[in-house]
């Protein structure tokens, strides 16, 4: 099964603070995508496409210099960006793993759970945890429902797809892609609104966090340090 990746890291790191984009800053010694290419790398993906904000691509490559990764121009989405990268992979894969650099710490036993969902005949699988939270949906800022959190999950990247079922449904959705209010905001729910494939779920883990804020960065620094994680 050959195996191919796209690396979201066309994200501003605005609510860290850094004036470069989040991808750039640095979780350690290493930038939060040198981190994450590092770890699909180690799971057996050859075939890696980073997506890179407009602009700033020469630094992305630079940072990943030592990586043999590709790095092309994202799109003003996620959703935009992950078609990009689609774009740009090596025409031989028949998988592809959609992943955010801002989950630096995803483990090889989580990408060799998703390829191994993927081997067995699944065509889309996720990575989900357990919602710990009482969840409200709220209307007009009151509530207006308490959901059963025995029925949630917190969904992670990587996620897994079948190649050919992954373009289809950008090629489908499109049009969404071109303001964050239409955008979807995971490749699962692409596959969602527009197949009849049934979408896979497999343990999350702890460690695949996404780093948003100072806090999250934090957390992850004492996580890397701790050895436990690495």
């Amino acid at each position: 099964m050959r195996v191919s990746a796209i690396l979201t890291a066309a994200g501003s790191g605005t609510r860290l603070g850094s004036a470069a984009p989040k991808a750039l800053v640095r979780l350690g010694a290493d930038p939060l995508v040198v981190h994450a290419a590092r770890r699909l790398r180690a799971a057996g993906v050859e075939d890696i496409v980073v997506t890179c904000p407009t602009g700033r691509e020469g630094e992305v490559t630079s940072a990943l210099a030592d990586l043999p990764v590709r790095c092309v121009a994202g799109g003003v989405t996620r959703q935009a960006s992950v078609a990009a990268g689609l774009a740009a992979l090596a025409p031989g894969a028949e998988v592809v793993l959609v992943h955010d650099a801002a989950r630096p710490l995803a483990s090889s036993g989580l990408i060799e759970r998703l390829l191994a969902a993927l081997a067995a005949g699944e065509r889309a699988v996720i990575p989900g945890l357990p919602v710990v939270d009482t969840i409200k949906r709220v209307a007009a800022g009151a509530v207006a429902q308490t959901l059963d959190r025995r029925e949630l999950v917190a969904v992670q990247t990587p996620q897994g797809f079948a190649r050919d079922l992954l373009v289809e449904v950008h090629e489908r959705g499109a049009d969404l892609a071109a303001t964050e209010a239409t955008a979807i905001s995971d490749d699962a729910g692409l596959v969602e609104r527009y197949s009849d494939v049934a979408v896979a779920v497999v343990a999350g883990e702890d460690q695949a966090m996404k780093i948003t804020t100072r806090v999250d960065l934090a957390l992850a620094e004492a996580m890397l340090a701790s050895g436990q994680w690495a």
